[in-house]
């Protein structure tokens, strides 16, 4: 597999910090602090279309989106959830729509179902976009019981069917972030959690990708509400704040 800038930032000792945007602003806003790459976060698609999220409901949504940013300068991963269908050769198909608008990476998540299934899918979009760094996310700890044996299953089954990483959101104990970053020979990502392990211990766990999911859209519309609050209460707002301008010609 040629290694691409996108992989390369997989470091171990200094894993790729992800942060997830929602829309073009909050992309373009992140990549003005540094981030060289940028993740999607499908919460966040799927709210501010009042959508639900994954149900599979924002495929035109997620492609919209990448359209959109696929061609700004920093490097695109999208959260494409189960990968908005159950047949392997349509998700392959949306990898390769990914790709063409100028995509790094796809994050496809397995939501507990069947392991050939999403293997089948993995194994698809690696085919369609060959180009295309593939996250493979299991939902063991995220919507399971968090059983280290299915966890190592399933995500062995998704690296032998071509995924470039995987991804066990929930996992905080870093003992078993341990033993699954050594175990496999593609790069771990785990979600931040505020109550988990730092940055900088999950490096020394091992684990090469960290990602911030909806974190910042939630934090967003709590800034939000606490601003609004406030006001109505006769408080001014503190922290900092995009000038009308800045937001308006982000970068």
């Amino acid at each position: 597999m040629t290694v691409t800038a996108f992989a390369a930032l997989h470091r171990a000792g200094e894993p790729l910090l992800l942060p997830c945007a929602w829309d073009h602003a909050s992309a373009l806003a992140l990549a003005g602090q540094g981030f060289h790459a940028v993740g999607t976060t499908s919460l966040g698609v799927a709210a501010a279309a009042g959508l639900p999220d994954g149900a599979s409901a924002t495929r035109d949504e997620t492609l919209r989106l990448a359209l959109t940013l696929g061609s700004a300068p920093f490097l695109l991963s999208v959260d494409a959830e189960d990968g908005f269908s159950e047949d392997p050769d349509e998700v392959g198909e949306f990898a390769r729509e990914l790709a063409a608008v100028g995509a790094v990476g796809i994050n496809l998540e397995d939501g507990l179902g069947p392991v050939d299934r999403h293997a089948a899918k993995i194994a698809a979009a690696r085919a369609a976009a060959p180009g295309l760094f593939v996250n493979a996310r299991t939902d063991t700890y995220w919507s399971g019981d968090g059983d280290p044996a299915e966890t190592v299953r399933r995500l062995e089954a998704y690296r032998e069917a071509g995924a470039d990483g995987v991804f066990v959101p929930g996992l905080t104990d870093p003992a078993r972030i341990a033993s699954l970053a050594a175990h496999f020979d593609v790069p771990l990502n785990v979600l931040y959690s505020p109550a988990g392990p730092t940055l900088a211990h999950l490096a020394d766990l091992g684990v090469r990708r960290v990602s911030l999911g909806s974190l910042l859209y939630r934090r967003a519309l709590g800034a939000a509400l606490e601003t609004a609050a406030g006001i109505r209460s006769g408080r001014a707002p503190d922290g900092p704040t995009p000038t009308y301008d800045e937001v308006r010609t982000p970068g």
